[in-house]
């Protein structure tokens, strides 16, 4: 059964592309909501606009910039360069700290005046680079946290938490979307639309996602 209303947190790559597109699957209304965070490349924010409207979702960006001035990392900061690969033992200086926590609390309370309980993300447990805000218990925890602070009965949907790359390709190919995902998001850390830089960990991540995918398509056919 179709549920009524739900708010897509919406960064406009890969991932919240796809649940953007499963939301609208899964619900009657889907509204998606963009943050400006003081990311170096602000493009992703013109590109989910644009994916929007094509997805014909109501659109909202919200700036909270003070959350890349917090702390130093490679995604706010232009002076800090980025890793090329996960440090041993710890995350990646990518990691924006703080940024899903505040991310749900404004969209949840966005959400509710819309009047609308559910919330999609796409963050991944299986794909998430050892962000501490992308595990399961995280989001679990948080659910608990806005609906005591807010006293309602939020719902919080992550489709892709327990798939990897290839089988997020996947649900956008089921979904009907593979195209615009692959040639009208932008995951990339270096800001570059489509398939990226190439290079950096997003690309080289949603590129052997994309490959393993087409592989196991060819073998099906």
């Amino acid at each position: 059964m179709t549920k009524d209303a739900a708010l897509v947190v919406f960064s406009g790559g890969q991932d919240s592309t796809t649940c953007l597109f499963w939301a609208k699957r899964e619900f009657r209304h889907v509204h998606a909501l963009s943050f400006l965070y003081g990311q170096k490349h602000s493009k992703e924010v013109e590109l989910a606009e644009a994916i929007a409207r094509k997805a014909e979702v109501p659109f909202k960006v919200m700036d909270v910039s003070f959350i890349g001035s917090l702390g130093h990392n490679s995604l706010t900061d232009p002076s800090v360069p980025m890793d090329s690969e996960k440090p041993a033992g710890t995350y990646p200086n990518t990691f924006v700290p703080g940024r899903n926590l505040f991310f749900f609390f404004f969209s949840a309370i966005y959400a509710r005046e819309l009047g609308i309980h559910h919330l999609v993300t796409g963050v991944s447990q299986t794909d998430f680079s050892g962000y501490p805000d992308c595990r399961d218990a995280f989001i679990k925890s948080l659910n608990v946290t806005l609906n005591l602070a807010m006293d309602e009965q939020f719902a919080i949907h992550t489709p892709l938490m327990w798939i990897d790359k290839a089988e997020t390709w996947a649900l956008a190919d089921e979904l009907g979307v593979l195209d615009l995902v692959r040639h009208d998001t932008l995951t990339c850390y270096n800001g570059i639309p489509g398939d990226g830089c190439g290079h950096c960990p997003a690309c080289i991540l949603r590129r052997e996602g994309l490959e393993k995918y087409l592989a196991s398509k060819a073998h099906l056919h």
